[in-house]
């Protein structure tokens, strides 16, 4: 009875393996791809939406707490979640006179990490190096 039930984690573990492999997208879609990636990217090249994004992180929150923790102005707030919202990087939806707003995928949040560990993982090279060039001089 043990083994079958191992037996059957272990298929199951096979298939959420084999569905979690790098999908092959066909050629003629891989501009479109590009671009996709371009336009995420591009919603993210402002510090201040990033902060945005990160404080949705632990979950979904009212314009007034966010404007709280990433402290703009309300109208640069506004046009920073205007161009999230545009590029469906976030979803709202309306609680009674409050608009509550959540990353529309985790995904994003792991995105942001791993490019905080390739900053980190650069960062900390150049300084190793310019300790280096400054012991040789």
């Amino acid at each position: 009875m043990r083994d079958g039930k191992i037996l059957a984690l272990l298929s199951i573990f096979r298939i959420f393996k084999t569905s979690m492999a790098k999908t092959q997208i066909h050629p003629r879609h891989l501009n479109a791809l590009r671009k996709f990636k371009a336009e995420v990217f591009q919603a993210l090249a402002h510090p201040t939406r990033i902060h945005v994004i990160e404080t949705l992180a632990d979950g979904e929150l009212s314009v007034g707490a966010i404007l709280a923790r990433v402290k703009v102005e309300p109208a640069n707030l506004s046009q920073h979640l205007s161009v999230l919202r545009l590029k469906n990087l976030v979803t709202t939806r309306k609680v009674a006179n409050q608009v509550l707003y959540s990353v529309r995928d985790p995904l994003l949040i792991e995105v942001l990490d791993t490019m905080r560990r390739y900053f980190q993982r650069h960062f900390e090279e150049a300084i190793a190096m310019h300790k280096h060039l400054e012991s040789v001089q």
